[in-house]
Parts: C-alpha cells; sequence; structure tokens
C-alpha cells in the first residue's frame, strides 16, 4: 500500500491542477472543453489536488 498511495496521490494532484487550470481559462486545452471558464471546476480540481497532496503525505509517512 505504501507505493500505490504516492502514484495514486500524484495522479490526483495532476488532475486536479489541470481541473483549476481549466476551471480559470489559464488551460484552453483541449480547445472544446466544457470545462473552460467554468469556476465550480476550479473548485472541484482545488480539492482533487488537495486529496492528492495528502495521499502523497501519507504513503511517505507510511
Amino acid at each position: 500500500m505504501r507505493i500505490w498511495l504516492p502514484i495514486i496521490g500524484f495522479l490526483a494532484l495532476a488532475i486536479g491542477l489541470l481541473w483549476i487550470g481549466q476551471g480559470t481559462g489559464v488551460i484552453a486545452w483541449p480547445a472544446s472543453s466544457f470545462m473552460i471558464k467554468q469556476t465550480q471546476w476550479a473548485w472541484y480540481g482545488a480539492a482533487l489536488a488537495a486529496l492528492g497532496a495528502t495521499l502523497i503525505w501519507r504513503g511517505r509517512r507510511s
């Protein structure tokens, strides 16, 4: 389990940061994405990134 927590955490953190970028309009990729400039996706991304950081932290502690 110690190996999987940081891996899953990193993926969640990366996806969360992408969602934050798309939700705020900083990242416009792909151009046809329904998430671009939709603030709710920035909040979802922040929550997912926080979860990912927590998983990384927990995986490194154990």
